[in-house]
């Protein structure tokens, strides 16, 4: 891990140039350098690590416009193109615009995005209540190191989904600090069983082997298994397309966007999305348009100036909660956390290295959810090379995700079962399987268990706007995962 993270912070130091050669600077900021001015930007290899998707590798640029710098750290055109894959089979393609200043009195923001993922997580439906077992996928090139008895498939908690976002989200004042926000998108998924084939590449299943690194071709997964017991319909089996309009409001007293030292940043915030299932020519799907709540508070809290005036602790966190209150969305869409400016890649949970750390992502799959995210922002040091200003900080940092709208499986089995009606158990049984071995008793206790984690991180920050993240998590419980020494290396703060 530690040659993955010295390269790319050489990168960082190294390939980093002006667009346009700088005049002399008039003015400094808050920590006493010379402003930016004009347009910077960076080209940087798209090299980073998650737990999740695995090692990542693709070229990526991040363009600012600083104009005469008046208004530094913040920019005037903001422009970021990704596109990278990663040794998990998960593709990033991406387009992102952000501006205050192309609409006078209004922010822009543009989003592209094509996320095509061979091994998506899927470990079932009311996290907890779900059952995981790390035997059943735990493969390793040293037999004696795995449970062969137990050994299912390395996918077996995984399936194909493809994920379109086009999205365009604009924002205006009320009054000061307070604003209104309106966005409208498409959100297209294209879902099915893992393709064995093309994941075994030049590997060969030989079923008189009891131990091979080729995948069973006829080994049913998880994800294959809940659509026999019907807990998946035959109208989202295969996604769909959903255009979505979304309105809400913002309160906004941070100081700067990325890597706030303080304030408060909260929204509020409705989404109606339609549904048109790509499965079966087109035809709209009236079941799944409905409408869903999102609230989120973010607080910025300053704990100690230097004897320069410069902010060394921030304590920061994060909580929010994401609701269906009308209608009925499909499973696929309740693991997308909605927002009102898209900014990141990735708006996945719950879990994993974009809502909960340390947790496996999608372990939370659920009509509704909670979440906090809680940490102190150390700045260690602050430093210039060339005419780049740098920083190093730490973060240690405590996450958790709950779930406040749980699944009712026996309706979901009556629901989408075609002919009789038949209650999950007897579903599972006819499919033969046992119920205890995929699910807990029926316990609503353990479906409102919180989840919990907690980790360290490492900031390098260019610019006060470009920030590379390395963070290291470990779940409480190890039903949320099995590997302690859970790490991601991305760009921005998680909030």
């Amino acid at each position: 891990m530690k040659k993955y993270l010295l390269l790319i912070l050489a990168l960082m130091l190294v390939l980093p140039m002006a667009a346009k050669r700088e005049k002399k600077p008039q003015e400094v900021d808050s920590l006493g350098r010379p402003i930016k001015t004009g347009w910077n930007f960076g080209i940087l290899p798209s090299i980073a690590y998650d737990a999740d998707y695995g090692f990542q590798g693709g070229v990526l640029t991040n363009i600012y416009d600083y104009g005469d710098g008046k208004q530094y750290p913040e920019y005037i055109h903001s422009l970021y193109i990704e596109a990278a894959y990663t040794t998990k089979h998960h593709g990033i393609f991406r387009f992102h615009y952000d501006s205050k200043y192309l609409i006078p009195g209004y922010r822009l923001t543009l989003d592209a995005t094509y996320l095509p993922d061979a091994m998506c997580d899927f470990y079932g439906f009311n996290g907890f209540q779900s059952l995981y077992h790390y035997t059943w996928h735990d493969w390793s090139k040293k037999p004696e190191k795995m449970v062969l008895e137990d050994y299912r498939s390395r996918v077996f908690y995984k399936y194909k989904r493809d994920l379109i976002r086009v999205a365009g989200d604009i924002e205006g004042t009320i009054y000061k600090d307070l604003k209104w926000n309106a966005g409208l998108g498409v959100l297209g998924y294209l879902i099915d069983d893992c393709d064995i084939k093309m994941l075994n590449g030049r590997n060969t299943y030989d079923p008189t082997l009891d131990h091979q690194k080729a995948l069973n071709p006829d080994e049913q997964l998880l994800y294959s298994k809940y659509k026999e017991w019907g807990l998946v319909g035959k109208d989202e089996m295969k996604g769909g397309w959903h255009p979505y309009l979304r309105a809400g409001i913002t309160y906004d007293t941070r100081d700067k966007r990325q890597g706030p030292n303080k304030g408060i940043y909260t929204d509020l915030f409705f989404t109606y999305s339609a549904a048109f299932n790509a499965a079966y020519g087109n035809q709209a799907s009236a079941g799944y348009n409905h409408l869903q709540f999102n609230f989120t508070f973010r607080h910025y809290i300053p704990c100690y100036y230097d004897k320069n005036g410069i902010n060394r602790i921030t304590f920061a966190y994060r909580i929010g909660t994401q609701n269906n209150i009308a209608g009925r969305s499909p499973f696929y869409m309740n693991n997308y956390m909605n927002a009102l400016f898209i900014q990141r890649v990735y708006y996945e949970g719950l879990g994993g290295g974009n809502s909960v750390r340390g947790m496996m992502a999608h372990r939370i799959l659920a009509n509704g959810f909670a979440f906090a995210n809680i940490e102190f922002r150390f700045r260690i040091v602050n430093f210039d090379i060339g005419r780049q200003h740098f920083y190093i900080g730490l973060n240690p940092f405590f996450d958790m995700g709950i779930i406040t709208q749980p699944y009712k499986l026996d309706e979901l089995v009556e629901l989408h079962t075609d002919g009789q009606y038949k209650d999950l158990k007897s579903s599972m049984l006819a499919a033969g399987d046992k119920y205890d071995d995929y699910f807990r008793p029926e316990d609503d206790a353990k479906i409102y268990m919180p989840h919990m984690t907690a980790g360290i991180g490492l900031k390098v920050g260019m610019n006060e706007n470009f920030v590379l993240s390395a963070d290291w998590a470990m779940p409480i419980d190890r039903q949320d995962n099995q590997k302690l020494a859970n790490f991601y290396v991305k760009m921005g703060y998680l909030f």
